[in-house]
C-alpha cells in the first residue's frame, strides 16, 4: 500500500510503498477514502525537519539535556549514533482519517465490515486503529465533512474545559481549522464569539459563522474590541487555538478576561506567565489535551478499556461522536474550510503547499476507490492468528521441524526479523548484517519501520505478517525483537517451524511460558538452536574479566550496580502483562552476567525492593542477591533513583586478595592481578555485535550454542521467580 512518510532529518516528504498493517486485538482495519492534512501540526513537523541541528536543539531543550547525560555515561560516538538513528526513522503523519472498515480484530464490538468510520488514522491507503479512536459516520455526513471530526474534537475538548454557558461571550484566538470549528460549536452552544486572527480571509469565514472579529495586528485594538464586545465587563472565557512561540496570546487573554474568567490553551504558545495577570482577577488557566479524556492512556487507547459513562461523560471517542452528530444536524459547516483537494498520488504537492507561500486551510487527500493490495492485506492472518498458531503447534505437532531444510546448520542463515524498533534498527540488524547473515524478511506491526529498515539495510522484503515470515521455507533463523509479551509465543512458533531462534531478552514472562519452552526441548532430541541476547557476557572487557577469574580457584563476590534511571509507571515496560517489569525485562541481563562470570549454577536467591515513604515498594528499585554452587555470591543493585551523571553500570569483583572494577563497559581496572592493571576502550562496547556474530557463526559452522540452553533457562527462571517475589 501507499503511505505518506516524513523525514525528521531534513523535512522531506515521500509517498512510500509499505506493507499493509494487520489488526491486533481491539483494533479496526480501515481502507481510507479521505484524509485531512492538519495544517498547523503538520506544518510544524515539516519546519522542524527542515531546521538545522542547532535550530532542532533550540526547539527541544529537554532532549538536549538527555543527549548530554548520555554522552557523559555512554560516550560521544554511541550517543551521536543514537541521535542519528532517531532522526533517520521516518514519521507517519496524519490523524484525520475517513474510510471503510475491512476487518475487525479480536475483542472489537460496535464495528462491522463495511462501516464508514472517522478515526485518527494516518495518511495511508490502509490504517489500523484502536477501537476507542474510531467512530461510525452517520449516513447524512459526507466523507469530506467527516474528515474534520478529529480536529473538531480537539476544539470541542477545549470548549468543554472552558465550560461556557448560554449567552456568555467567548474569545477564540487563532482562526485556523480548529479555531473556525470552535467558533461554530460555541455559536451552536448559544455563546457570543469574538474571533482574533491576522488573516482577513479567515476572519471573514468566522464572521460568516456569526462571530465578530478583530485583527491581532494591533494589540490595543484587540483589547478595545474585547472590552466593547463584553459590554465593558471583560470576556467570560478565551480559547487559544493559535500556534506561536510568543506568550503574548496568554497575556492578552488575561487582560481581556473578567474577574474569574477562564483561559484554555488548545494550540501552542509560549508559557511565560505573569502572576500579576492572573492574581488580581483570580483567573483560571488550563491546557487542553488533544481529543479528550483517554488521550495517551494506554489502558484506554491500546487495551480498549472504556471509561464508565457515569464518571467520564465525554471521552475522546464520545467527542468524535458528538462532532459527527453536529455535522449530521447541519450545525457544523466544513465546506468553506476546504482550500485544496489533492489526489494521494500528488501528496508531496500537498506538503509543498504547507511549506510554501500559497495560502491554504483544509487540504483534503483523495484516495483511489479500490486498492487491490489493501483488500488482500485485510484478509491476511492477524497477530492473534499468529499467537493461536503458536499455541496449536505446541499442542498438536511436536516434531514439525524434523528434516526441515530451513533449520539446517553448516551454511550462512537467511534471517527474518520480527520487530523493527529502535534497538533492532540501531543495534541488532547492523550486528547481524556485519556477521554475514543474509537479511531475508523484516516484520513490523504497522509496516512502516519494516519498510524503512528493509530499504536501509538491504532486506529482501518488508512485511507486517509475522506468521508468514516464520512459515517461509527460505528462512532458516528468526530474530525476535518485539515487545516482551510476544516473545514466548513467537519463540515456540519459530521452533516448531524448524527455525533457529535468537530472542532479544527476555525469553518469556511467566513460568507457564518457560515450562512450555522447556517441554519443547525435553521432547525433541535434535531441536533448533535457541539463544537469548545476553550480550554483556560477550563484551570484550567481560571476556577479559572471565579469563582472569578462570585462573583463580577461590570463590568471588560480585557487586553489580545498575544506575537504571526512572521510567514512568505507565510505560509498557512497567506493565507486568506487556513488559514484565524491570527485573524480568532488564534485570535478566545482569543475572546472566554474574552467572557467566561465577561459572556455577545459582543455588538460591533473595530479592528486596526499596521502600517508599507512605507507599508500597517500587519494583524498579531492588537488590537481588545470588548464591552460587561454588560458594560465590553476587549482589545486583538495580536502582532507578540515582543521578544520570553516575556510571550506568558498574561491576566490582572481589576474590583471593584481588579486585576488578568495570565502569560502563569502557574502563576496566584491576588491583592485585599480576600483569594487569587497566584497560580502557575508546567507545563503549556491550558485546552486541559479538553476541550476534557468535549466533551466526554457530549456525554457519554447526558448532554448539554460544550460551548453553541450561543457563538461558536457569537465568529466565530466576528472573521470573524474583519478579514474583517483588
Amino acid at each position: 500500500m501507499k503511505q505518506i512518510l516524513q523525514s525528521l532529518k531534513d523535512g522531506s516528504t515521500e509517498l512510500a510503498e509499505v506493507p499493509a498493517p494487520q489488526p491486533g486485538r481491539g483494533q479496526v482495519l480501515i481502507r481510507t477514502t479521505t484524509s485531512l492534512v492538519s495544517a498547523g501540526t503538520e506544518r510544524m513537523l515539516v519546519e522542524f525537519g527542515k531546521a538545522n541541528w542547532l535550530d532542532k536543539a533550540r526547539q527541544q531543550p529537554d532532549k538536549v539535556r538527555m543527549v548530554l547525560d548520555k554522552i557523559r555515561t555512554d560516550g560521544l560516538a554511541p550517543t551521536l549514533a543514537a541521535v542519528r538513528s532517531k532522526l533517520d526513522q521516518p514519521l507517519a503523519p496524519g490523524y484525520c482519517n475517513v474510510g471503510v472498515v475491512v476487518k475487525v480484530g479480536e475483542g472489537v464490538a460496535g464495528f462491522a465490515i463495511g462501516d464508514r468510520v472517522a478515526s485518527n488514522g494516518k495518511h495511508a491507503e490502509v490504517v489500523c486503529v484502536p477501537k476507542n479512536l474510531c467512530a461510525r459516520i452517520p449516513d447524512a455526513v459526507s466523507d469530506d465533512a467527516a474528515a474534520f471530526t478529529v480536529l473538531g474534537a480537539i476544539g470541542l475538548q477545549g470548549i468543554r474545559l472552558a465550560e461556557p454557558t448560554l449567552g456568555e461571550c467567548v474569545v477564540v484566538t487563532g482562526l485556523g481549522l480548529i479555531g473556525l470549528l470552535s467558533v461554530q460549536m460555541l455559536r451552536a452552544h448559544g455563546c457570543r464569539v469574538l474571533g482574533i486572527d491576522p488573516d482577513p480571509s479567515r476572519r471573514a469565514l468566522a464572521e460568516s459563522c456569526g462571530a465578530e472579529t478583530v485583527s491581532s495586528g494591533d494589540a490595543d485594538a484587540v483589547l478595545a474590541a474585547a472590552l466593547a464586545f463584553s459590554r465593558g465587563r471583560g470576556v467570560d472565557a478565551v480559547l487559544i487555538t493559535a500556534s506561536t512561540k510568543s506568550s503574548e496570546p496568554v497575556h492578552q487573554a488575561a487582560t481581556m478576561c473578567r474577574q474569574r474568567g477562564r483561559i484554555v490553551l488548545v494550540g501552542v504558545t509560549g508559557l511565560e506567565l505573569s502572576r500579576a495577570d492572573f492574581y488580581a482577577k483570580e483567573l483560571s488557566f488550563q491546557v487542553s489535551c488533544s481529543y479528550g479524556p483517554g488521550r495517551y492512556d494506554p489502558s484506554y487507547e491500546d487495551a480498549g478499556h472504556d471509561y464508565p459513562l457515569g464518571f467520564v461523560r465525554w471521552t475522546e471517542q464520545r467527542n468524535f461522536e458528538a462532532v459527527l452528530d453536529l455535522l449530521a444536524a447541519g450545525r457544523l459547516d466544513t465546506a468553506a474550510l476546504v482550500s485544496h483537494r489533492v489526489p494521494l498520488e500528488r501528496a508531496v504537492d500537498a506538503y509543498a503547499l504547507l511549506a510554501g507561500g500559497e495560502p491554504s486551510l483544509g487540504i483534503l487527500l483523495e484516495y483511489p476507490g479500490g486498492v487491490a493490495t489493501s483488500v488482500a492485506a485485510a484478509a491476511a492472518p492477524t497477530s492473534a492468528d499468529f499467537v493461536g498458531a503458536a499455541a496449536a503447534a505446541t499442542q498438536v505437532n511436536p516434531h514439525p521441524y524434523v528434516g526441515a531444510a530451513a533449520a539446517a546448520t553448516g551454511r550462512t542463515p537467511r534471517v527474518a526479523f520480527l520487530g523493527a524498533g529502535n534497538y533492532a534498527g540501531r543495534i541488532l540488524i547492523p550486528a547481524f548484517k556485519s556477521a554475514g547473515a543474509t537479511l531475508d524478511t523484516i516484520v513490523s506491526a504497522s509496516g512502516i519501520s519494516a519498510a524503512h529498515h528493509a530499504k536501509k539495510h538491504g532486506f529482501v522484503r518488508a512485511a507486517s505478517d509475522a506468521s508468514a515470515a516464520v512459515a517461509d521455507p527460505n528462512v532458516g533463523a528468526v530474530v525476535i525483537a518485539t515487545r516482551h509479551n510476544l516473545h514466548a509465543n513467537e519463540v515456540l512458533a519459530s521452533l516448531h517451524a524448524g527455525k533457529h531462534v535468537f530472542c532479544e531478552k527476555p525469553l518469556c514472562l511467566t513460568l507457564d511460558e518457560l515450562s512450555a519452552i522447556e517441554r519443547f526441548f525435553a521432547e525433541n532430541t535434535s531441536p533448533p538452536l535457541l539463544m537469548v541476547g545476553f550480550n554483556r557476557r560477550f563484551a570484550p572487557q567481560v571476556r577479559k574479566m572471565k579469563a582472569l577469574l578462570d585462573g583463580v580457584k577461590a570463590p568471588a563476590s560480585f557487586i553489580m550496580t545498575v544506575n537504571a534511571g526512572a521510567i514512568p509507571a505507565d510505560s509498557w515496560i512497567q506493565n507486568p502483562a506487556v513488559g514484565g517489569g524491570r527485573l524480568i525485562g532488564e534485570g535478566c541481563h545482569f543475572i546472566d552476567l554474574l552467572r557467566h562470570l561465577a561459572g556455577a549454577a545459582i543455588g538460591s536467591f533473595d530479592v528486596t525492593a526499596l521502600g517508599e515513604a507512605g507507599g508500597p515498594p517500587r519494583s524498579d528499585n531492588f537488590t537481588l542477591t545470588l548464591r552460587f554452587a561454588n560458594g560465590s555470591i553476587g549482589s545486583i543493585h538495580y536502582l532507578a533513583n540515582g543521578n544520570k551523571s553516575f556510571p550506568k553500570e558498574r561491576l566490582e569483583v572481589f576474590t583471593a586478595g584481588r579486585v576488578l572494577q568495570l565502569d560502563n563497559f569502557r574502563k576496566l581496572r584491576g588491583w592485585g592481578w599480576p600483569g594487569f592493571k587497566r584497560n580502557k576502550l575508546w567507545r563503549q562496547d556491550k558485546g552486541q555485535s559479538a553476541c550476534a556474530s557468535a549466533f551466526v557463526r554457530a549456525l554457519s559452522d554447526g558448532t554448539p550454542a554460544p550460551i548453553p540452553l541450561a543457563e538461558i533457562l536457569e537465568t529466565s527462571r530466576v528472573a521470573i521467580e524474583a519478579q514474583q517475589h517483588l
